[in-house]
């Protein structure tokens, strides 16, 4: 049976130990090093898991998740040099920090441990996450398969190669974002056109859903979808029509580019 470190005890850290305790994970394999110790304490008592240091979390570990910020990666890969990685058992460490190359680790730890990098999303709150690995040099495909299904417990993964992660941070990992920013403006906007706001909110939101539903149920593209919704002369029409005018589609596609060279500065290295 597995054996996981969770190194973070944030949004992500607590979705994934939950994702993997509904999983059949026993609640004995999986440890927690959090730095803050109220929020430590508070998720080990939502899971009945067990609290520690980074060294002692890591050391007993079939795979090591990183889930920290990124300005608190090098901090948490200064403590791993300090412990016994790739003693008697083959670890495997998964890095979950936005724009932190698996590079970034392989200096300070031993020769040839595998590393695999990975871009979640929040949606792992609710066990629905797109979480997309990438492996770096020394990983193997079995330990890409043996993430894959740790991180299955929490909704879907892919794999790519890791010059493609950034893209994927600026896609999938921050894209919870965008739709969200969708949602309020419509419900704000159905409130200027006289909705109650708690009716705004539910017609957007189930919308929102459903429209997920579809596109992940059905064969036809987002632009058949579209389509069929958009009959000629006819309110959508209208609308779609303003978007275009507004540059909805050239702004989306400059606020993906933004992200992208964000999350390339996130993984420069402090000096």
């Amino acid at each position: 049976m597995t054996r996981i470190a969770v190194i973070g005890g944030g949004r992500i850290g607590e979705a994934l130990i939950a994702g993997l305790i509904e999983g059949g994970l026993p609640t004995g394999n999986v440890v927690l090093a959090e730095k803050y110790p109220a929020r430590a304490d508070a998720v080990a008592t939502q899971f009945g898991i067990r609290t520690t240091s980074v060294i002692d979390a890591i050391e007993g570990a079939d795979v090591i998740v990183v889930a920290v910020k990124p300005d608190d990666v090098d901090s948490v890969i200064t403590q791993m040099s300090k412990a016994e990685l790739n003693g008697e058992r083959e670890q495997i460490i998964v890095t979950m920090a936005a724009g932190v190359t698996a590079s970034r680790y392989e200096p300070k730890l031993p020769a040839g441990i595998p590393i695999v990098r990975v871009m979640p999303n929040t949606p792992m709150l609710v066990g629905e996450a797109m979480s997309v690995l990438a492996p770096g040099r020394h990983a193997r495909s079995e330990h890409i398969e043996t993430v894959r299904k740790l991180l299955g417990t929490v909704g879907k993964t892919a794999v790519v190669s890791e010059d493609k992660i950034d893209a994927v941070t600026a896609v999938s990992g921050s894209g919870p974002a965008y739709f969200f920013l969708m949602a309020e403006a419509m419900i704000d906007a159905a409130v200027g056109l006289g909705l109650p706001r708690d009716t705004a909110t539910t017609l957007v939101v189930q919308t929102m859903v459903g429209s997920a539903a579809m596109l992940d149920r059905s064969d036809e593209s987002p632009q058949e979808l579209r389509a069929g919704v958009t009959s000629p002369g006819g309110t959508t029409a209208a609308a779609i029509a303003q978007l275009e005018r507004k540059g909805f589609r050239a702004a989306l596609l400059d606020a993906i580019d933004a992200a992208k060279a964000r999350g390339m500065a996130l993984g420069s290295p402090v000096e």
